[in-house]
């Protein structure tokens, strides 16, 4: 671990050095490749014998979304899991192998999300420091990220926060890169691109692709896409989730630093302790997780309002929907019937590649 370690730091200091020109694009090109393989060898040792991969607290997963609370020591996590889950949901008491990460459940529009409260991070976790490496892997396994920073330094937090996370291969409120890659047998290196490049030739193309044994792809770019960008496409291990930057303790600073930072995106202030937009809070998590309901109709019955089926928005066809009651119910299925938003007429008969829209009305018939 300490040489892994080492090298990271002298392939860090050597970038530190290195001035960024057009001259040295190369160079910079091929030194972030080797940092992403060792980064990626830290979090998932070569598997011989020894330790496992970079493991998560052992949490199981229930309600619709999982939500996860990342942030240093001592900055309000606790207390506002305590007040968002003692608030709005039935409180419940689970049993869990670690003591580490605590559960909590949130029960909002009828979705029961499930909020972690994931121990304090301290610099140096993607490194392996502290807990930190179970944080973040447990991390990677939520649909969306709550970063809570401290009113009083928030910016620092933040970027340190911020920077832990993207060692991780975790990339916050960005879209996968719109660029294709794809190997071939033979060929060499093919890099075309729609639009002017200013941060990539094909020099630093063929440099990153050649440290990673590649020597036969081709790479089309749609966007001006940068180093990271293809170190990130080739690695494939990437996660892409939305974050919100909660700011609590705001009862401690002025108006004036308030009405700054209710300008900055994906803010949300609260103040846990005195319960100040919380629902702010719940309205913006409900937003960044896009989540759909759908109500079930059955036969001869008024629609259940109470209960509705959540599905994801990247994932809301009625196949999905059967999918979601049960396994097999998608072999009976003959066609569905739809009312709301995403009917034409009232009610429509649809096959299992209709998309539903949220507060969908469904009726399922089944073959006879």
């Amino acid at each position: 671990m300490a040489t892994l370690m080492q090298k990271i730091k002298d392939i860090e200091d050597e970038m530190a050095r290195t001035q960024k020109n057009k001259a040295t694009a190369h160079h910079l090109g091929l030194l972030k490749a080797k940092l992403a393989k060792l980064r990626r060898d830290l979090l998932e040792p070569p598997s011989k014998g020894g330790g496992g991969a970079g493991e998560g607290f052992d949490v199981t997963k229930s309600g619709d979304a999982r939500v996860g609370l990342v942030g240093f020591p001592s900055v309000g996590k606790s207390t506002l899991l305590n007040k968002l889950t003692g608030t709005f949901s039935e409180v419940a008491s689970y049993e869990f192998t670690t003591l580490t990460c605590i559960p909590g459940v949130i029960v909002y529009r009828g979705a029961k999300i499930q909020l972690l409260d994931l121990p304090g991070i301290i610099e140096g976790a993607k490194d392996g420091k502290g807990r930190g490496r179970q944080v973040i892997s447990t991390a990677r396994t939520c649909n969306c990220i709550l970063i809570v920073l401290d009113a009083i330094k928030p910016i620092t937090h933040k970027r340190l926060i911020e920077k832990e996370l993207e060692g991780f291969g975790i990339r916050l409120n960005k879209e996968p890169p719109n660029l294709t890659f794809r190997k071939k047998d033979k060929g060499g290196i093919n890099f075309t691109s729609t639009v002017t490049n200013t941060h990539l030739d094909l020099e630093t193309v063929k440099a990153i692709c050649s440290e990673y044994r590649i020597h036969n792809a081709d790479i089309t770019l749609r966007f001006d896409a940068t180093a990271d960008d293809l170190i990130d496409v080739i690695e494939g291990s990437r996660i892409y989730m939305p974050c919100i930057y909660v700011v609590n303790k705001i009862d401690q600073i002025t108006l004036e630093e308030l009405e700054i930072l209710d300008k900055l995106p994906h803010y949300c202030p609260v103040s846990a302790h005195l319960e100040w937009n919380l629902d702010g809070l719940l309205e913006k998590i409900w937003e960044y997780l896009n989540l759909t309901r759908i109500y079930t109709k059955p036969k001869g019955m008024n629609p259940d309002y109470e209960d509705p089926v959540i599905l994801s928005s990247k994932t809301r066809t009625v196949e999905d929907f059967c999918e979601r009651i049960h396994k097999d119910f998608i072999k009976q299925f003959k066609y569905a019937l739809v009312w709301g938003s995403s009917a034409k007429h009232k009610p429509q008969r649809v096959g299992k590649e209709h998309l539903l829209e949220d507060e969908d009305v469904v009726q399922i018939i089944k073959k006879v």
